[in-house]
């Protein structure tokens, strides 16, 4: 039997805010009707985040997910500046050189869910750190009102005709997973062709000079380009169907011809997380077959899986999954000299390109 608490008067100011504390200190650890939280960072959106939620409380009757929309490189920073004092449970949805970054740094518990033998080996931390949920293709999106589908850009190279200077609109890549990715993506090829990063930075150099604008967040993003404040964009084919789906923006896509990033999108513990028995049930739900149907039938997410039936994929996911051409992306180079790379982008190349 636990030991009777006795309370007694507590004259002074001292006491009485100590007694506070304790109840505020019972009702975080889900004391009082017993329920429970899981706290969840994620760029996955609201409309994403909310189904999921839903879908995980009507399951585990009695708990909370508490969901935190931010970009998944503002992840990473988040987590990171939060080491001492952990808030968040999961980190759900970013690049895997993200994650990767994040292991390195001792950011992310260990573990390993009974779907993780599904993966490819690329697609999982070999420490079972992280583990790949979706994969995710960038592709170039536009104004279908505005820009005729046989006009709009095919291909990387052609965002940089004169046709459209100033009329492209970028989400601000210092904050941004996809758009890091994306440049990487430009360096990366740079580096392969020429051995040298001169030539990918000459390519941001005239994507600068098309750019109008470097939009805060996707919700922006979204809107301008709908408003035609912007004809062109660079992004992650999932969103764009979602919002497609979602608002009836009259927003359309193409995916680029010589190759494009395919995202491994993974999830993971947090390292010191405060309910890491959540966590894990978290992490395992999201990579089941329950989650995934739904993930890919109304959030266009293609699984990273290897044993999902192709049947129980959307007939336009699976059209989209035979265009896709990866870009061979050297992971562990963008890993390790990514960081420096946009850091060199922010302050040598931003707004300095031909106007």
């Amino acid at each position: 039997m636990a030991p009777e608490i006795q309370i007694h008067s507590m004259p002074n100011t001292l006491s009485r805010l100590s007694a506070l504390a304790l109840v505020a200190l019972t009702a975080a650890c889900g004391g009082g009707d017993g329920g429970q939280t899981v706290t969840v960072y994620s760029p996955h959106g609201r409309e994403m985040l909310t189904a999921f939620k839903q879908q995980f409380e009507a399951a585990n009757p009695g708990v909370t997910v508490e969901t935190v929309d931010m970009g998944s490189q503002e992840v990473f920073d988040r987590i990171r500046s939060e080491r001492a004092n952990p808030q968040a449970d999961v980190w759900w949805g970013a690049p895997a050189n993200l994650f990767e970054q994040a292991a390195a740094d001792s950011l992310l518990e260990r573990f390993v869910p009974t779907w993780a033998g599904t993966l490819p080996a690329d697609a999982r931390s070999p420490q079972g750190l992280w583990h790949g949920n979706y994969l995710t293709p960038e592709v170039i999106a536009y104004n279908s009102v505005a820009v005729p589908a046989a006009q709009a850009p095919q291909d990387w190279d052609d965002v940089l005709d004169p046709r459209w200077k100033g009329q492209v609109l970028i989400r601000d890549p210092m904050a941004s997973g996809t758009m890091r990715t994306i440049f990487g993506m430009v360096i990366d090829r740079s580096l392969r062709a020429t051995g040298d990063t001169a030539q990918g930075f000459a390519w941001l150099r005239r994507l600068d000079g098309q750019t109008r604008e470097y939009v805060l967040n996707p919700t922006m993003l979204y809107q301008k380009l709908a408003r035609q404040e912007g004809l062109v964009t660079l992004w992650d084919l999932p969103d764009i169907e979602i919002i497609k789906k979602q608002y009836n923006y009259p927003i359309d896509y193409v995916i680029p011809r010589s190759g494009t990033p395919l995202l491994v999108d993974g999830v993971a513990v947090v390292r010191g997380a405060r309910n890491p028995e959540l966590a894990r049930r978290f992490v395992e739900f999201v990579g089941s077959e329950a989650a995934l149907v739904p993930a890919a039938r109304e959030f266009f997410r293609l699984p990273a899986r290897s044993d999902f039936p192709a049947d129980s994929l959307p007939e336009r996911l699976r059209a989209v999954q035979q265009q896709i051409r990866p870009e061979p992306i050297d992971w562990n180079r963008l890993q390790q000299q990514g960081n420096a790379w946009m850091r060199y982008w922010d302050e040598h190349v931003r707004n300095r390109g031909p106007r």
